[in-house]
């Protein structure tokens, strides 16, 4: 099948699956059909919309109770949510922290809020995120251990973290990366902001490491409008978050006194709000998005030269966003691919570029990349909205 053939075999396929009725089809919307008119009218009605509510702390915990986690602490955002995970997970200015050079630009910024610099790692295929056997190889080409702590061969800086993101949903495979962290004393600290129903051998994504982040902005599975949380299993790691997410305020009844340097990440209460009535929807969420990827797979599955990235064996993915991978002659036509959907009113779009070729990375440190880089020129993301899987459930 030559190029051009593969773009409109792709289109076709698509037509398949998406609603014929819709002139625009976005890829990825949020959904309100539950109780958010009531709880933001409630926000409203009683004058709690800002940083303290009864929504705040609902949503926290029904955050924990969801994920198993022991403590989440809600925050304005992601990439606040990952910055405070790393400061709290033992990351210092001048360290280097190991992150995947395929991800979002807010993991390699929230290393640079910390002073940290990123240090790229390559990911694998099955997984699209981070991978653990390359990453073991190169650490034993390039890292040494001096007291405890590992160092950088090359640069003689400490690495002290490493950030696995779990890639559009599929989990990272997490256990041999952890084996990995305690063989090299090295805090690890997921980036699960686009996991929220993700699961690693039966265990919600986030709860592996010290730390993690999530995410609700207005693409993710459930949305706050803007949002963040910390999750952990440490108690006490769970109160030292929430307190310097909340400008480190001491309790008192009128004093302003705060007894470290803190920070303004409290989410609003209205947004909260959103957050509890998306919550209650999340299971229905999920159920749609994985009927929607199921039945995308069907559609690919006897397309030459296409292939759709489906959830690693040892994990149950929400497939946040549906991917293809190009194979072959027919990675050459991505960018026509790209070009033909999006100007048929179907929203598709290629991976991230790689963080080593932003200009304010370009002289980080990288392992070689080759998977990573492959990826990159290969991959699309196809419309994954909740409501298009309604359908199919």
């Amino acid at each position: 099948m030559t190029g051009t053939t593969v773009a409109q075999g792709v289109l076709q396929a698509l037509r398949t699956v998406l609603p014929a009725t819709s002139p625009f089809i976005g890829l990825h919307e949020p959904q309100f059909g539950g109780n958010e008119w009531l709880y933001v009218k409630e926000c409203l009605d009683t004058g709690w919309v800002s940083s303290v509510g009864k929504f705040v702390d609902k949503f926290e915990e029904q955050l924990a109770d969801y994920t198993g986690s022991a403590k989440a602490v809600a925050v304005v955002n992601g990439t606040a949510a990952l910055h405070i995970a790393l400061q709290l997970g033992g990351v210092r200015s001048g360290d280097e922290v190991l992150i995947p050079a395929l991800t979002f630009i807010a993991t390699a910024n929230a290393v640079s809020y910390c002073g940290a610099i990123p240090h790229f790692i390559d990911s694998e295929e099955r997984t699209l995120g981070l991978d653990p056997a390359k990453l073991a190889d190169y650490l034993a080409d390039s890292a040494e251990m001096r007291g405890g702590s590992c160092y950088n061969r090359h640069t003689g800086r400490r690495i002290k973290a490493v950030v696995p993101m779990h890639t559009f949903g599929h989990p990272v495979d997490l256990d041999p990366l952890c084996e990995l962290c305690s063989r090299y004393g090295l805090s690890l600290i997921e980036d699960a902001a686009e996991s929220l129903g993700s699961y690693y051998k039966g265990r919600h994504t986030g709860n592996h490491g010290i730390l993690s982040a999530l995410s609700f902005n207005g693409n993710k599975t459930i949305t706050t409008g803007g949002g963040g949380a910390i999750l952990t299993n440490d108690e006490q790691l769970g109160k030292l978050a929430k307190h310097i997410t909340t400008t480190a305020k001491v309790p008192h009844k009128w004093a302003f006194a705060h007894d470290m340097v803190g920070y303004n990440y409290r989410m609003p209460n209205l947004n909260a709000a959103l957050g509890c009535a998306q919550l209650e929807q999340l299971d229905g969420f999920l159920c749609r998005k994985r009927a929607l990827a199921q039945r995308y797979r069907e559609a690919f599955a006897a397309l030459p030269g296409v292939r759709f990235v489906a959830e690693p064996e040892f994990a149950r993915s929400n497939y946040w966003l549906n991917a293809l991978l190009l194979e072959g002659d027919a990675a050459q036509e991505r960018d026509a691919l790209l070009e033909l959907t999006n100007d048929s009113g179907v929203m598709t779009r290629p991976a991230w570029t790689l963080m080593h070729r932003l200009p304010m990375f370009v002289s980080a440190p990288r392992m070689d990349l080759s998977v990573a880089l492959d990826l990159e020129k290969r991959m699309i993301n196809l419309p994954s909205s909740a409501m298009l899987g309604e359908s199919f459930v």
